[in-house]
């Protein structure tokens, strides 16, 4: 299976960035895994609700830019369906035996994603109806994605 996160923005922070690498690895036995930053808008501290919409639609084309026709795409959203770990790892599998071999995971930006993004989605997936940073998200996004191999190969994983 191939994996590929389109991200809004590059991970800052070195943690972050170790945390993705460790995933990366760990992952490398399971499937091809691709991250695609795409660039972060810059906004002004006082936009306006027009900029914000200007910011996500100008991210929103660099993130379609990078999903093919034939793509099966998810994207993280507040508003998604939420699923377990094991209905998560569950949904992969399907995937999978269905001939989705192409799986695209979007993370927006610090303002969500594009109305076309979110448009484009086979499957708008919720972690929580809470905010997360988005560098934090890539680490979460990663770790489940890992589980999810491991449920599904029905390999030892700490719960």
């Amino acid at each position: 299976m191939n994996i590929t996160l389109v991200t809004v923005g590059k991970l800052k922070e070195r943690y972050w960035r170790d945390a993705v690498c460790e995933y990366v690895k760990r992952l490398g036995k399971y499937c091809r895994l691709q991250i695609i930053e795409v660039r972060e808008s810059a906004l002004r501290a006082n936009a306006s609700p027009a900029d914000e919409d200007i910011t996500k639609t100008s991210e929103g084309r660099e993130i379609l830019g990078k999903i093919k026709p034939t793509d099966y795409v998810i994207t993280l959203e507040i508003k998604g369906k939420p699923l377990s770990s094991t209905e998560l790892a569950e949904y992969i599998g399907g995937l999978a035996l269905s001939g989705k071999s192409n799986v695209v995971f979007v993370i927006g930006g610090s303002l969500g994603l594009s109305a076309e993004v979110s448009k484009r989605a086979d499957l708008k997936l919720s972690f929580s109806s809470m905010t997360f940073p988005h560098q934090m998200m890539r680490v979460i996004l990663l770790e489940q994605i890992y589980r999810s191999f491991k449920i599904l190969k029905n390999e030892t994983y700490h719960k």
